[in-house]
């Protein structure tokens, strides 16, 4: 999948520049940064594959996640601007290479926590990689992130078939951390001389699923762990787990978080092409939906079985 996602990137790169549009050098330095994407994910991969044959400690993953997005920083990739609506936050360079690094290993853990069902890190990023197309095309941002993240969905469609359950093969971490580290990565080249506070935001809101899993894992486990070690400990309260306890089939429980996923997608799309009020809409009628589903789902399940009738 990483070698798919990569030719097909280069191809498309290489067509352009051909045809002149796309500059890979001068101001923008997208062959630097590709570079920089391209060598980190090998990094990454690398130490993944050694992870699944010899299970690493978790801070030495830690490690090498952060070393990895230290190449792509010091490649040229980096968030701008940090934009928080109603602060006028001064801009430092040395916090912005540090905010781009907590970033990409954050949304590289945020992905690969997700990998706890068939299908479900593979659909969710494939679901947050179209939503991001839309974005950026509508946000008219640079070419280079539209043709990475064409080539990540491109890649994730030709799996994911494989990868839904009944799995017959799986991404393991190499492919769930190269998800994460990747589409952090393109989000950011989306984002590149943009300084509106809701284009910013909109990879943060399509990608709000994992990160909050993602943090309130961190809470959780801190506060059950009462140590920073464990943290790093691995445990079942994450949502999806949580789905299955309720009594969700593994495919039901994919498809629900799917459909979380796509209404946070379309939450950001609606937020950035008619504004607050519309998206703010649009979330209400999808809880509304989401509280009278959840309603009828606890009727039916309240309902005796076949089998529990017979014995009464």
């Amino acid at each position: 999948m990483i070698l798919g996602f990569m030719v097909s990137a280069i191809y498309l790169v290489i067509a352009l520049k051909v045809e002149d549009v796309i500059a890979l050098r001068g101001e923008t330095q997208y062959f630097l940064k590709l570079i920089g994407l391209f060598s980190g994910a090998i990094v990454l991969a690398v130490m993944c594959f050694i992870d699944d044959m010899k299970n690493l400690p978790a801070i030495v993953k830690l490690l090498f996640q952060i070393f990895a997005a230290t190449i792509v920083v010091a490649c040229g990739i980096r968030i701008e601007a940090i934009t928080i609506p109603f602060l006028n936050l001064p801009q430092n360079e040395i916090l912005t290479y540090i905010v781009t690094i907590i970033w990409i290993v954050g949304i590289t853990n945020a992905i690969n926590l997700t990998d706890g069902l068939d299908g479900l890190s593979s659909g969710i990023t494939l679901i947050s990689c179209i939503s991001l197309l839309i974005i950026f095309t509508m946000n008219g941002s640079p070419l280079i992130s539209i043709i990475l993240i064409t080539a990540l969905a491109g890649a994730i469609s030709g799996f994911l078939p494989f990868n839904v359950n009944p799995a017959k093969t799986y991404v393991g971490d190499i492919g769930a951390e190269f998800y994460g580290f990747a589409i952090s990565i393109i989000a950011i080249l989306g984002m590149a001389k943009t300084y509106t506070a809701v284009v910013i935001i909109a990879p943060l809101i399509v990608l709000i699923l994992p990160i909050f899993d993602t943090l309130f894992a961190i809470i959780r486990r801190g506060i059950k762990g009462r140590s920073l070690r464990a943290i790093f400990k691995p445990d079942n309260g994450h949502l999806h787990h949580k789905l299955i306890k309720k009594g969700y089939t593994h495919k039901q429980s994919v498809y629900i978080l799917y459909g979380a996923s796509a209404s946070c997608g379309m939450f950001a799309i609606i937020l950035l092409e008619s504004g607050i009020w519309k998206a703010m809409s649009f979330a209400l009628i999808v809880l509304a939906m989401v509280a009278i589903g959840y309603r009828d789902i606890l009727k039916t399940r309240s309902l005796p079985t076949k089998s529990e009738s017979n014995e009464e």
